[in-house]
This record gives C-alpha cells, structure tokens and sequence, in this order.
C-alpha cells in the first residue's frame, strides 16, 4: 500500500497562487507517478498535473496550462503543485495520486489517492 498525505490548500485570494505539497510513503516502488485530480461541488473529479518522478516528464491539464508548475520536492517521494492566476473556476477539493500506469490523465491511471485538501479562492 502507498499513503499520500497533501499539504497547503485553504483560503486564496483570486490572482493569487495556490501551492501544494504531496509526500508518499509505504510501497513506493509503485507509485512512481504522482499528480493532482479535482472536485469542484457539483462536478465530476478532473485531472489537474502529473509527474513521471523517474523521467522527470509532466502534465498540466488545458484549463491550467500556463499557470501550472508540477515538480519533484525535497523528499525523494514528495512532489509540489503551484498553479498561479488563480480564479473563482479553481475552488475544488484537490487530491494527490500515485500510481505506475503511466502518466495519464483518467482516475484509473491511479490506484492510490489522498484524503484531499480543500482550496477555496476567493474575490
């Protein structure tokens, strides 16, 4: 099993910028791809960034493309969201993945999720 525990997340102002962190423990051998989904209320869960912490490679999602920096962090296992100009639009609760499928951009890509953190942006 893999545990995910994410990190930032609350009240941001709309302009502003958003950073999360996302460290994983356990059996990490397979959880070398790591990213953020999304659920804004009323809506179905979303890719938002992904990274292949091997290669190195990454995926932003259209609607942040521009505004989104996903990267490896400090711990060999942790990775940071930042998502910048940030609108009424990104208020969701935010989820780190892991998973080895791949870096895709569906829900089945990903076997182990996080608890979520909530990100509210306000005017």
């Amino acid at each position: 099993q893999v545990q995910l525990v994410e990190s930032g997340g609350g009240l941001v102002q709309a302009g502003g910028s958003l950073r999360l962190s996302c460290e994983a423990s356990g059996h990490t051998l397979s959880a070398y791809v790591m990213g953020w989904f999304r659920q804004a209320p009323g809506k179905e869960r979303e890719f938002v960034a992904g990274i292949n912490l091997n290669s190195r490679n990454t995926y932003c999602a259209d609607f942040v493309k521009g505004r989104c920096t996903i990267s490896r962090g400090n711990g060999k296992m942790t990775i940071n969201l930042e998502i910048s100009s940030l609108h009424s639009g990104d208020t969701a609760v935010y989820y780190c993945v892991a998973g080895s499928a791949g870096l895709g951009d569906q829900t089945w890509h990903y076997p182990y999720w996080g608890q979520g953190t909530h990100v509210t942006v306000s005017s």
